[in-house]
C-alpha cells in the first residue's frame, strides 16, 4: 500500500444538509456548504475522549518504590457533549468515583482535592442499583436460557429440572475422600455423606465415613440422609477424642442419627392432615472408622462396606449384611444369594432410620486386617453394579489408598456407565489411617 502524506479529510456528510460528500469535496453539491469552515478530524480516534487538556497521555509510569497506583478510570475525567458543554454528572477532577465498569488505565494516585459535590452523584446510585439488580436477578434455565427458575427448580418456559447443589458432591478431607451424585434416572439427589477425621487420646488419628441413602417411597427422603449424616457425623467427632471405644462410638452415632431423622417426622398437625398417607421421613445408614489398628464398621439398612487390600492376590471381604429381603431368604437357607438377589423383591428393606421404623437395632462390627487396604463405603447405587467383595476389588483403582477422590470418582463413573438407575454415593478411606496432615498424592 502506498504511504500517503496526511491531509485534511473531508466530512462523510455534509453538515448542512447531511448529503453524502465525495472525498476532497471543499463544497457540498446538494446544498453549496463550505466544507472548508469544517474542523479538521482527529488523527486518531481513541477509544475514551480524554477531554481535559491538562491531562497528559500516555501518562507517566508510576515510581515503583511507591505504593500501587490506583485505577485510572474513564469516569475520572471530565467531559463535554458534541456542543462543548460539560456532560451531565461529571465530577470534578480529581473528585472520588465510584469504581464503574468498563476499560481501566493505570496512573499515579491523583492529589487528594477536596471538591466536594453539589448534588448527589447519579453514578453512585447507579452502581447501587446494578448491586442489587446483581444479587437479585432472578435464575435463568440451563436448558433454555430463556425462562426464569421457579422456587421448586423448575424452569417456567420449558419446564425443565434444574442441577440441584446436591446432584454432585465431592469431598477430601485428609487421607480420605468421597463423592455423591444424582445418577442418570432420578430426579434428585437422596443420598448424604459426611467425612472426618479426629485425634484419639493418645494422639493417634482416627478418620470416618458415614453414608445414608434416603428411603423413596418416604416423604423428604433427602432431607432424612442429611440430617442423619451430619448427627452421626457430629456424634463420632464428640466421642473419639474423648476416649470412647470406636465400636462404642459407632453404636452411639447412629442412635443420635435415628433421632434427628425422627425430629423430622414432627410435624404440625395441620401439615398431617394434608398429607395423612404419607411416610415419615426415612433413611438408612452405613459407617466406618479406622482407628489405632481397628476397623469398626456399623449400618442400618441395605449399603454396605467392602474391605479391599492394597495387595490384590489377599482376598477382598464384604464387612456388612443387608437388612432387606434378601439377605432374609438367603440367612434362612430358602434361596441361594444370586435367586434371592435376582427376585424383584430383593431390595425390600427390613431396617431403617425413621419415626414409622421398627424397633432400632444398629449393627456393628469390628475388624483388624493384618495388611494395608482401603475401606469403600457405599449405596447400592455402587454396589448394584459390582455386588461380591472380587466384583468390587476389580473396580477400585489400584492406588484408591492413596488417591481417594480420584478413586470414588471413578467408582461413581463405573455405576453411571452402567446405567445410573440409582443415586450414586462412595467413601473411601485408608487402612490403617495415616498421620494427621497427610493427603492424598
Amino acid at each position: 500500500m502506498m504511504s500517503q502524506m496526511p491531509q485534511q479529510a473531508a466530512p462523510a456528510k455534509c453538515p448542512s444538509c447531511a448529503e453524502p460528500l465525495e472525498s476532497g469535496d471543499l463544497f457540498c453539491g446538494a446544498c453549496g456548504y463550505d466544507l472548508s469552515a469544517v474542523p479538521a478530524a482527529p488523527q486518531d480516534h481513541p477509544t475514551l475522549t480524554m477531554g481535559s487538556p491538562g491531562v497528559a497521555w500516555p501518562p507517566p509510569e508510576p515510581d515503583s518504590s511507591g505504593p500501587t497506583a490506583a485505577p485510572h478510570l474513564p469516569s475520572d475525567l471530565p467531559g463535554t457533549d458534541s456542543g462543548g458543554k460539560p456532560l451531565p454528572g461529571s465530577a470534578p477532577h480529581g473528585a472520588p468515583v465510584p469504581p464503574a465498569a468498563g476499560v481501566r488505565f493505570d496512573r499515579p494516585p491523583e492529589p487528594d482535592d477536596d471538591y466536594a459535590l453539589q448534588a448527589p452523584d447519579p453514578r453512585v446510585a447507579a452502581s447501587a442499583t446494578e448491586s442489587a439488580e446483581t444479587t437479585e436477578l432472578p435464575k435463568v434455565c440451563v436448558a433454555c436460557r430463556a425462562g426464569r427458575v421457579d422456587d421448586d427448580g423448575y424452569c417456567e418456559n420449558c419446564g425443565h429440572a434444574q442441577p440441584r447443589e446436591r446432584d454432585h458432591m465431592e469431598q477430601e478431607s485428609g487421607p480420605l475422600a468421597a463423592v455423591s451424585d444424582r445418577g442418570l434416572r432420578h430426579h434428585r439427589n437422596e443420598d448424604a455423606f459426611s467425612v472426618g477425621h479426629a485425634t484419639l487420646p493418645d494422639g493417634t488419628p482416627a478418620v470416618f465415613a458415614v453414608v445414608c441413602d434416603g428411603v423413596s417411597s418416604a416423604t423428604r427422603p433427602d432431607e432424612a440422609s442429611l440430617a442423619a449424616s451430619r448427627a452421626a457425623s457430629e456424634a463420632l467427632l464428640a466421642a473419639l477424642p474423648q476416649g470412647t471405644h470406636p465400636q462404642a462410638a459407632m453404636h452411639e452415632a447412629i442412635v443420635a442419627a435415628s433421632e434427628a431423622v425422627n425430629a423430622l417426622a414432627e410435624e404440625p398437625p395441620e401439615a398431617r392432615e394434608h398429607t395423612p398417607h404419607q411416610n415419615a421421613p426415612a433413611c438408612t445408614l452405613v459407617a466406618s472408622i479406622v482407628a489405632a489398628g481397628l476397623l469398626v464398621v456399623g449400618w442400618v439398612g441395605d449399603s454396605r462396606v467392602y474391605w479391599v487390600p492394597v495387595d490384590r492376590d489377599a482376598p477382598p471381604a464384604r464387612l456388612t449384611e443387608d437388612d432387606s429381603w434378601a439377605a432374609q431368604m438367603v440367612a434362612a437357607g430358602l434361596m441361594s444369594e444370586a435367586e434371592a438377589y435376582a427376585d424383584e423383591r430383593a431390595h425390600a428393606i427390613t431396617g431403617w432410620l425413621g419415626a414409622d421404623a421398627y424397633e432400632l437395632e444398629p449393627h456393628t462390627a469390628s475388624f483388624k486386617p493384618d495388611r494395608p487396604g482401603v475401606v469403600v463405603v457405599c449405596t447400592d447405587g455402587l454396589w448394584n453394579y459390582a455386588e461380591s467383595a472380587e466384583e468390587m476389588a476389580e473396580v477400585v483403582p489400584a492406588d484408591a489408598a492413596t488417591r481417594p477422590l480420584h478413586a470414588a470418582r471413578v467408582l461413581v463413573g463405573h455405576a453411571l456407565d452402567g446405567g445410573g438407575h440409582d443415586n450414586v454415593t462412595v467413601a473411601l478411606l485408608p487402612f490403617p489411617a495415616p498421620p494427621q496432615g497427610a493427603g492424598s498424592a
